[in-house]
């Protein structure tokens, strides 16, 4: 995304550097105005992001007989 987006420095290592740059970002961001005018603080917009569970996924294989579909 960076090659196709310009970011700043602020939002790369938002990208890059995990939760605590974000929150950072977005603390900065917060007081300023959206391209409809108000500020995301004035709207009500959460601090800092929503943390999402991380859910580790693992293929399963399975074994296949001749003739059978995988």
């Amino acid at each position: 995304m960076p090659a196709d987006i310009p970011l700043t420095d602020d939002e790369r290592a938002a990208v890059h550097d995990g939760q605590t740059a974000l929150d950072k970002l977005l603390e900065r961001l917060a007081d300023v105005p959206t391209s409809a005018g108000p500020t995301p603080s004035q709207i009500g917009a959460p601090a800092a992001a929503t943390l999402l569970p991380v859910i580790v996924l693992t293929a399963r294989t399975r074994s296949c007989r001749p003739g059978e579909p995988c």
